[in-house]
């Protein structure tokens, strides 16, 4: 009866039938049937173990013939392994195959190698059998090949996987998804990446997210994968694998992307046009080689590019274009721009500024010194690809104005380069095993021990190689075999140059190396307490909630904790990164990294005793390395004690701690405003004060002393103002080059101690004016003497501070604060300030007591009390002028370098110190002008034009000018 496009009624829905198929046949009387199947189905499960007809004969079936009898035929591969020391006898081949011809629809079993150590078979399944019959599979053959062999399976056709249909585009997203129908729970779901014949596991990263919880539906198990931004390296074949005990039941889908190219690297020669020599310039964009067939397009600024060719050599193909550039329009950019289409459409570009020396074109001259450096316009980077024997990468080098920078070396070994790339495909999934990870550091111990890795560029590559793992070790659980190569080759890198790099660079590398240990060092997990100890590094594990240890004779103590702590100890590090935190300097010389591998949910305090005290009576700081900040902080640590020659720390949070020491000079935003304030107020007083001396000089210039006097106080009161001026113009170090700041410490430093030594001058006069009556001093002499106190010495001392700081190679500034350096005690370039200083201000404060002597002496005895209140009001009035113009009130600014921030009087001289210090021009202007009679009666003759006239008669006094 034929059923073909017939209608069958199945309760209130018809159902059309479009094709129909004979799956079997069966002839027979009552229960017994002879049947056999068509030749496109294969006997179904339940007939071929309850019949044991597995094959394609036709079998004799009792009871009714309702039931499923056949299914369609599938594929299902089996690949099959022997570990065996010994090679497998015939006997053992046959148990083999007669074991997988039990299975329904089973091929002949093919061994490809009998051999030690391991024997490998193949066949294959017309259906698809359940997982219990390899199970069974499995223990009989373990049982009758024994122990000493170990079997295990690979079957591919009973998972399904969905995978993209067609071909996707560059850097889009993919996604793949296996299923697999089974009553057993797989015990492993794993995804491999095959590219030829190699192979590699996928975890996690950057790129890759595994899921291996999927929804699935009744007892299906799923797992899936996800690739980000798929490029070249990603196209293969993609695997999963569900792992019941010896058995790994397998998928298997490829992934074909429309690809454009990764990296497009431009070449010109020559490097720089030159308009006076030849404006033609070849183009070379090289690209690796690919299966892509690419619509490749030239664009040029100036004009149609000529020669278009392209080449294939050493896995690249290269494809070269020439060009005319026109120099007659010195204002516009000169570029080429290559442009790759692929198959869907899909652009990529590339451009290339062409560098042109023009007329009147400022550039450095050729230089081969390091390499071939054409001559270049100013402002231009120039790029070779040359690099020594067994390096690879790039040099580069800036043209600024007329003179040439340093030259930037990226070249790196390249084996270093082979570590790099493995660790990043590790980081964004693809290989990151535990073997894989083993590889990385090895490879890095191994070239860390090497004499190559002496160059910057091999020490920026290291560091790039742990930054990459950290990151990757965030995903990736790394196990302790690891930590010897790891902290070997972390040791290792910290002995070598760091140098060829500006500051900054240091201080980016350097911090980038302590995240990546800090990183490292938290998510590798241990097990057990073993210790790393190498020059540079000292690994310490403790097991359980309370911990003490030692690293670099640092003890570490950690209170109610979780049950793993890992302390690493690091040296030569500190002084690689940057401080600017408080004007402090280190001092000890190790960073302590503590870290826990689960995070506590209690409260914890960690205690830190390092061996250090700051000398003298400077501040120890408690700090930790802020990365978001890259600097340190304070926060959440405090200093619980520092005698006994150590410095006890106690913080409520783990990372890299360290003890720094403060230089006294901690910002206080109220000091600033009073500051700022005072020397604004000081700069206009004295700028006033000197345009009044400046009018009524002569009116005022009557005798010597009034001539030493008002000399004196010009000086004092123009180097005040130099002094306050370059302090303004250094007020923020960070915005002024290195030469700036050189030349405002110098300049703050001569115009003080001219100011001190004018200060000096006066003092010495009015003190030999005092007890030499009748000896005056003579113009020429005192004009003499002060020229040499006044102008010379400061400039003397200065220099040959400078010098001695440039032959004994030690500090003469602080780029930090462009001022003087202190170190300790008569050590550093301040102390070429400070003695000096120490000794005006100690001599003129005994001129001042000298001077208040004589007006106590000059009181009548017995006195009557009127008599005494006016000796009182003379006393004061002295000591009110002469501090501003002795500079008394730096005596303040010793009693704070002698005392220690936590004295309770130490706030009080900070302000104290700060307000009559800064405000010391305002103070001039007052004592100096405004006191004075004699000025404020000029003054007034010159605001109103009369001459002030007095009631009593005036005396003439006869003044001898000696010369």
């Amino acid at each position: 009866m034929s059923v073909l496009t017939s209608d069958i009624q199945v309760s209130s829905t018809t159902l059309k039938l479009q094709e129909s198929k004979l799956v079997s046949e069966c002839y027979g009387f009552g229960d017994e049937y002879t049947c056999s199947c068509s030749d496109s189905y294969m006997w179904a499960n339940d007939i071929c173990y309850t019949y044991g007809c597995c094959n394609g004969t036709a079998c004799n079936i009792t009871g009714p013939t309702n039931i499923s009898l056949c299914t369609a035929k599938v594929k299902v591969l089996i690949n099959g392994s022997i570990k065996t020391d010994f090679p497998l006898s015939s006997a053992q081949e046959s148990m083999v195959r007669i074991a997988f011809g039990h299975l329904s629809g089973n091929e002949d079993v093919n061994f490809t190698t009998t051999s030690a150590p391991t024997a490998k078979f193949e066949t294959a399944l017309s259906v698809k059998a359940p997982v219990s019959k390899f199970k069974e599979i499995i223990t009989s053959l373990q049982h009758k090949l024994g122990t000493t062999r170990v079997l295990a399976l690979k079957v591919e056709g009973l998972v399904n996987i969905e995978s993209p249909s067609s071909t996707v585009f560059y850097k889009t997203s993919v996604h793949f998804n296996c299923t697999f129908d089974t009553d057993t729970a797989p015990e492993k779901k794993v995804w491999r990446f095959y590219k030829n014949t190699a192979a590699a596991i996928l975890n996690t990263g950057s790129v890759v997210t595994l899921n291996h919880n999927c929804e699935t539906q009744g007892n299906q198990f799923c797992t899936s994968v996800n690739l980000k931004e798929v490029t070249g390296p990603w196209i293969g074949t993609y695997e999963c694998a569900f792992v019941i005990g010896p058995v790994m039941y397998t998928a298997k889908a490829q992934l074909n992307v429309a690809l454009l190219p990764d990296e497009i690297t431009m070449k010109i020669n020559p490097l720089i046009v030159n308009c006076f020599e030849s404006s033609n310039v070849s183009i070379k964009a090289t690209i690796a080689n690919t299966t892509e067939t690419y619509n490749v397009t030239w664009h040029s600024s100036d004009s149609k590019l000529t020669d278009l060719k392209n080449t294939t050599s050493s896995g690249n193909i290269d494809y070269s274009a020439m060009a005319h550039i026109k120099c007659d329009q010195p204002t516009k950019d000169k570029y080429v721009r290559i442009t790759f289409k692929n198959k869907v459409n899909r652009e990529k570009s590339e451009q290339y500024t062409i560098p042109v020396i023009y007329e009147n074109t400022m550039f450095c001259s050729d230089d081969n010194s390091d390499g071939i450096w054409p001559k270049t316009p100013d402002g231009t980077t120039v790029t070779i690809q040359t690099c020594e024997n067994n390096t690879v990468g790039h040099k580069t080098r800036t043209c600024k104005g007329r003179e040439w920078l340093p030259v930037f070396n990226s070249c790196v070994d390249k084996k270093l380069s082979e570590v790099v790339s493995e660790a990043e495909f590790f980081e964004k999934g693809m290989g990151a095993s535990q073997d894989v990870a083993k590889n990385v550091f090895e490879g890095l111990k191994n070239f860390s021990n090497s004499e190559t890795t002496e160059s910057t560029a091999n020490v920026i590559g290291v560091i790039k190689v742990l930054d990459v793992m950290a990151t990757a070790s965030k995903t990736f659980a790394m196990t302790e075999e690891i930590l010897p190569n790891f902290v070997e080759s972390a040791s290792n890198i910290l002995d070598k140059n760091w140098q060829g790099v500006n500051d900054s660079y240091i201080h980016n590398m350097s911090s980038k190396y302590l995240k990546s240990v800090e990183g490292l060092v938290k998510n590798i997990k241990v097990k057990n307490a073993s210790n790393v100890i190498t020059p540079n590094i000292n690994f310490e594990v403790c097991l359980g909630s309370d911990c003490n240890l030692a690293v670099f004779g640092i003890n570490v103590t950690l209170h109610n904790g979780t049950k793993v702590m890992k302390t690493v100890g690091l040296k030569n590090l500190i002084h690689k990164l940057p401080n600017n935190y408080q004007n402090s300097e280190q001092l000890s010389d190790k960073i302590i990294v503590v870290t826990q591998e689960e995070e506590s949910t209690s409260p914890f305090k960690i205690t830190l005793d390092f061996p250090n005290k700051p000398p003298g009576r400077r501040k120890p700081l408690c700090v930790y390395w802020d990365t978001e900040k890259e600097d340190w902080s304070e926060e959440g640590c405090t200093v619980k004690s520092s005698d006994n020659g150590s410095t006890l720390c106690e913080c409520n949070h783990l990372t890299a701690f360290s003890i720094l020491m403060g230089k006294g000079n901690t910002p206080d935003s109220n000091l600033d405003i009073i500051t700022y304030t005072g020397l604004a107020v000081s700069i206009c007083s004295l700028i006033i004060f000197l345009i009044i001396e400046y009018l009524v000089w002569s009116a005022l210039i009557k005798s010597n002393l009034s001539h030493f006097r008002h000399t004196a106080m010009v000086n004092i009161a123009s180097f005040r103002l130099l002094a306050d001026c370059s302090f303004l113009a250094s007020s923020n170090p960070k915005i002024l080059t290195d030469e700036w700041c050189l030349i405002l410490t110098i300049c703050k430093h001569v115009f003080y101690l001219a100011m001190f030594s004018w200060m000096l001058c006066l003092s010495v006069m009015l003190v030999h004016q005092i007890i030499f009556v009748f000896s005056p001093l003579r113009k020429r002499v005192f004009m003499f003497f002060s020229s040499i106190v006044g102008y010379v010495c400061p400039i003397l001392i200065v220099g040959t501070s400078y010098l001695f700081c440039k032959y004994t190679k030690t500090k003469y500034y602080d780029k930090d604060t462009c001022w003087l350096v202190h170190e300790e005690t008569l050590q550093g370039s301040m102390f070429a300030f400070l003695l000096p200083v120490g000794t005006i201000t100690l001599t003129n404060l005994f001129s001042m007591v000298v001077v208040i002597l004589t007006l106590m002496k000059t009181a009548v005895p017995g006195g009557s009390q009127k008599q005494d209140k006016e000796t009182a009001k003379s006393i004061f009035k002295v000591v009110l002028y002469l501090t501003p113009v002795f500079g008394i009130t730096w005596a303040f600014g010793f009693l704070l370098r002698v005392l220690n921030e936590d004295h309770p009087a130490y706030r009080f001289v900070n302000y104290t110190f700060t307000i009559l210090n800064t405000f010391q021009g305002l103070f001039i202007l007052i004592t100096g002008c405004f006191t004075e009679p004699k000025v404020r009666e000029e003054l007034i003759t010159l605001i109103t034009g009369k001459k002030k006239v007095h009631s009593q008669n005036l005396t003439s006094h006869s003044c001898t000018k000696t010369k």
